[in-house]
């Protein structure tokens, strides 16, 4: 059975007006909203790893067990592309640190990106323009095919550390460096070569959101693995009757106006999928442009969930509003 959980960015208090929920305080949550497991991002101020000592690490691994909360997932902010020298050697430190505390936690999967441009904070909100800025300026200092190099390098030797703890690493189709759809993830992994590379595998990354091409994806991926997901909550909504709401045209990179997450779920089981879809809320919370607070986030949160639990339980959606 797929399981759903809730992923940490959501609650970090980037996004939205308002503090950030502790991993702790997330655990919690999730088991309140009804989620079967936590994935966890390895930034500040939830979880950087070295900001939490042994101690709270037994901690929150009792507190996840008491609440019967699977942490199934340690989630890196990778970038193994930096035409800087010291920066690719920062994160690769970055990484190690994150598989320890996916060893400590006895969490089996570690993710991450070939490339991440990273965030920012202006006006109390998080941002991605300007870290994409920075990151295009030092595209003229390095070749694309040098690149996918060094993402393919840092990649194995990541794994080659995340074999010593039994851990899985898993290759999220998120660009930069790595296009929309599966295939360039499928064949960065494909090039890695080791057996604890497998696939984060996410629809609203997908341009082509046809039945087809949802098909030939997990299906093409299927031999590799795919041991990760995720849904984005930002494109849902309840409506004071309790109708779940579907925004259009939130991802601009889709042929379609919103994700086929129906043809994917009903794929992922099909192939026996029984690992984890993480709901993340990702960018800025705005409603007609202005910052919303937490308990907007919560509403779009519990909408998604319905949605997708409903999906999964009948392999059919459940009756939508589309704006």
């Amino acid at each position: 059975m797929i399981k759903l959980a809730l992923f940490t960015v959501t609650y970090c208090g980037l996004w939205y007006r308002g503090p950030a929920l502790s991993l702790e305080e997330q655990i919690v949550k999730a088991r309140e909203l009804g989620f079967e497991g936590l994935s966890i991002e390895t930034k500040r101020p939830v979880a950087l790893p070295c900001d939490l000592d042994s101690s709270r690490r037994r901690k929150i691994k009792e507190l996840a067990n008491s609440h019967q909360i699977e942490l199934c997932a340690v989630e890196t902010m990778s970038n193994f592309v930096s035409p800087i020298i010291e920066e690719v050697e920062n994160n690769l430190c970055m990484v190690k640190e994150a598989l320890e505390l996916a060893r400590d936690l006895e969490v089996p999967i570690v993710k991450v990106f070939a490339a991440w441009t990273g965030t920012s904070r202006y006006d109390g909100l998080g941002t991605y323009e300007f870290a994409n800025r920075v990151f295009d300026y030092k595209r003229n200092f390095i070749t694309s095919d040098e690149m996918w190099r060094l993402a393919v390098k840092g990649i194995r030797e990541t794994a080659k550390w995340a074999e010593d703890y039994g851990i899985t690493v898993a290759l999220q189709n998120h660009p930069p460096v790595i296009n929309y759809g599966y295939e360039d993830a499928l064949q960065m992994v494909k090039e890695v070569n080791m057996d604890n590379v497998k696939l984060c595998l996410d629809v609203p990354l997908f341009i082509d959101q046809s039945d087809e091409y949802i098909h030939r994806a997990v299906e093409s991926c299927r031999e590799i693995g795919i041991v990760h997901s995720h849904y984005g909550s930002h494109s849902f909504d309840l409506a004071e009757d309790g109708t779940i709401i579907i925004k259009r045209g939130i991802y601009h990179w889709m042929k379609a106006d919103r994700v086929n997450y129906a043809a994917f779920v009903n794929e992922l089981k099909r192939i026996g999928y029984e690992g984890f879809i993480a709901s993340e809320e990702c960018a800025p919370v705005l409603e007609n442009h202005k910052p919303q607070g937490i308990d907007v986030v919560d509403r779009r949160v519990k909408a998604a969930l319905k949605y997708m639990r409903m999906l999964i339980d009948t392999g059919r959606e459940p009756k939508i509003k589309l704006i």
